[in-house]
C-alpha cells in the first residue's frame, strides 16, 4: 500500500487533539471497567433494577450489541459457510448503524427517543432477520437453537473509559494521590490538577480528544508506563516440563501485505473485519482463501516449511496524515484513519507446556487470542497485552502505554496453548482450543500444544498519538486488540518444533 502524506483541513485540527490526548494520559493507573452492564438509549445506565442517570461525563458514545455467535450451540459444517456469512452481516449492520449514530449524535443526546425510532428499532428488526436464517441454517441439519432472537436488540451506551475503578469500589482518575472512599486528593504527575470524588479536573483528563477519525481514542485510554505497577507473573516449571522455544522468522510487514478480510472468521466476505489487518508468512491470505490456496500460497517466512498465517490488526499514528485507504473499506470508510505503522520487530516464538510435554498443531489449526469486540462485549475474551521495551514486566490491558524518550510500544500476544485434541476451529472460534489456568495445566480433554508468543515492537514517535485498528462502534480501545493464526507448517517442520521444544532446545 502506498503511504501519503497529504494534510486535510480535518488532518490539521487532529494534530492538535492529539497534542491533548498525551497531555491526558500521564498518572493513569490502568482497571478494567468493561465488564459491567452496557448502558440504554434512553441516558440510564445499569441494569433495569439499578439504573441511574448518567453524569455529564457520560454522553452516549457507541452502539453495544450482544455478540451472537457465544451464544450459537455447535454448528453443522454444512451450515458453517452460511451462519458465519450471516454473522459477518450483522456486523455491517452495527457498522452502518454506527454510521448514522455518529452523523446524528447532537440530534440523539437532545432526544433519545429518535436513536430508538431512527437507529435501534431498525437495527434490531435486521438484526431479528439475520438471526432467523441462522436458525434456519442450523436447523436444516441439526436441532433449531431457541432463544437466539433474545441477542437481537442493541442499546446505546456511553464510553467509561475516564472512570476508572479504585479498591475500594469509589471511580478515581489519576493514581497519584492515596483514594479514600472514591475521594482521591493526589495530583496528577504532572501537577496538572485534582480529582475530586473520582472527577477529574486534570487538563486532557476529560478525554475531550477524539483521535482523527472522530470515534476514539480518548485521553484516558492512554497510562504512562511508569505509573503501572509490575503485574506479570510466570507458573512455575514443574520436573517433566518442555522447556525448549522454536522461533520463525516472517518478517515484519516490509511488503505491506494488507486487507480488511478474515478469513478465520467471515470466510467468503469481503471487508469481514471492518478494519485492516498487516499479515505476514502466507501471501494468499484474503477472505476467500481456503485451506489448499494458503497450503499452495507463498510464505515470508525464511523457512520456507512455515506457510502459516499470521494477522493483526494494523497501528495508526494520529499525526494528521493519511494512508491511500482513507476512502476503502477497512480504512476511512470504517473510521480507521493516521499513517500505519510498519512494526520495527516482529518476533513469534512457540513455547512449551510448565507441567509437561506438548504435541503437534493439526494443520491449519485455527487461533483467534483477544476479542475485537471487547469494549462492548465485555472483556471474557479480552487478551491485549501492551507495553514498552524496558519495561515489559509492566502489561496494559486496557490502555495504550505512553512510552519514556528511547522506549518503543509493545504489543504481546500469548496465544491459547491447548487443543481439544479433534477440530481445526468451532462454531465461535474459540472453545477448540483454550488457556492453561494459573499453574499451567489444560482443562480436561484438551491437550498441550506449543504456544506461540507473538511480540511486535513500534517505534512511534515521541509525543504522537497512535490507536490500533477496530470496528468502528469499539472506538479504537486498546482492549480490542487481537491476534489471529492459521497453521500451515508442514509435517516436518512442525514435528522438528515439538521435539525441539519437547527436548529443552532453542530452536529458529
Amino acid at each position: 500500500m502506498r503511504r501519503t502524506r497529504k494534510r486535510s483541513t480535518l488532518a490539521n485540527r487532529a494534530i492538535a487533539a492529539s497534542a491533548a490526548l498525551v497531555l491526558g494520559g500521564g498518572g493513569l493507573i490502568a482497571a478494567n471497567v468493561y465488564a459491567s452492564a452496557g448502558e440504554s438509549w434512553s441516558g440510564w445506565s445499569g441494569s433495569p433494577q439499578q439504573q441511574k442517570p448518567l453524569n455529564a461525563g457520560q454522553r452516549m458514545s457507541t452502539i453495544d450489541c450482544p455478540e451472537v455467535a457465544n451464544g450459537l450451540p455447535a454448528v453443522p459444517g454444512q451450515a458453517r459457510a452460511e451462519v458465519d456469512r450471516e454473522l459477518a452481516n450483522m456486523d455491517t449492520q452495527i457498522t452502518e448503524a454506527y454510521q448514522r449514530f455518529a452523523d446524528q449524535k447532537a440530534q440523539i443526546q437532545q432526544d433519545p427517543a429518535f436513536a430508538r425510532n431512527a437507529i435501534l428499532n431498525p437495527l434490531k428488526d435486521k438484526r431479528v432477520a439475520a438471526i432467523e436464517r441462522i436458525v434456519i441454517a442450523i436447523g436444516r441439519t441439526a436441532q433449531r437453537p431457541d432463544s437466539l432472537t433474545s441477542l437481537a436488540p442493541c442499546t446505546l451506551r456511553a464510553d467509561d473509559t475516564n472512570q476508572v475503578k479504585d479498591q475500594n469500589g469509589g471511580f478515581g482518575q489519576n493514581g497519584g494521590g492515596q483514594d479514600q472512599d472514591g475521594q482521591d486528593q493526589g495530583q496528577d504527575q504532572d501537577g496538572q490538577g485534582q480529582d475530586q470524588g473520582g472527577q477529574d479536573q486534570g487538563q486532557g483528563g476529560q478525554g475531550q480528544g477524539q483521535g482523527q477519525a472522530g470515534n476514539g481514542p480518548v485521553a484516558g485510554d492512554f497510562v504512562d508506563i511508569r505509573a503501572v505497577q509490575p503485574n506479570v507473573r510466570s507458573p512455575r516449571k514443574f520436573q517433566g516440563a518442555s522447556r525448549g522455544s522454536f522461533t520463525t522468522n516472517c518478517g515484519r510487514n516490509e511488503n505491506g501485505k494488507f486487507n480488511p478480510d478474515n478469513v478465520i472468521v467471515a470466510p467468503g466476505v469481503s471487508n469481514g473485519a471492518h478494519h485492516m489487518h498487516d499479515y505476514v508468512g502466507n501471501q494468499a491470505n484474503d477472505a476467500f482463501a481456503s485451506d489448499d490456496d494458503l497450503a499452495n500460497g507463498r510464505t515470508t517466512c525464511r523457512n520456507q516449511g512455515d506457510k502459516s498465517t499470521y494477522f493483526w490488526p494494523v497501528l495508526r499514528l494520529q499525526n494528521g496524515q493519511n494512508e491511500d485507504d482513507a476512502d476503502a473499506d477497512g480504512g476511512g470508510k470504517d473510521q480507521n484513519v493516521g499513517e500505519i505503522l510498519t512494526p520495527s520487530q516482529v518476533t513469534m516464538n512457540f513455547v512449551g507446556s510448565p507441567v509437561g510435554k506438548v504435541t503437534a498443531m493439526p494443520k491449519f489449526l485455527r487461533i483467534i487470542t483477544g476479542d475485537a469486540k471487547a469494549f462492548t462485549n465485555g472483556d471474557a475474551n479480552a487478551n491485549a497485552s501492551w507495553s514498552c521495551t524496558g519495561f515489559e514486566n509492566r502489561q496494559l490491558k486496557d490502555k495504550y502505554p505512553i512510552c519514556p524518550q528511547g522506549s518503543q510500544v509493545v504489543r504481546t500476544f500469548n496465544f491459547q496453548s491447548c487443543w481439544d485434541g479433534r477440530n481445526t476451529d468451532s462454531a465461535n472460534h474459540r472453545t477448540h482450543v483454550a488457556f492453561a489456568d494459573g499453574n499451567g495445566r489444560c482443562p480436561n480433554g484438551f491437550r498441550a500444544i506449543p504456544q506461540l508468543v507473538q511480540r511486535i515492537v513500534y517505534d512511534v514517535p515521541q509525543g504522537t498519538v497512535f490507536a490500533v485498528d477496530s470496528f468502528p462502534e469499539q472506538l479504537h480501545k486498546p482492549v480490542t486488540d487481537h491476534g489471529d493464526f492459521i497453521n500451515v507448517f508442514n509435517n516436518r517442520l512442525m514435528q522438528q518444533m515439538v521435539n525441539c521444544i519437547n527436548g529443552g532446545r532453542r530452536c529458529a
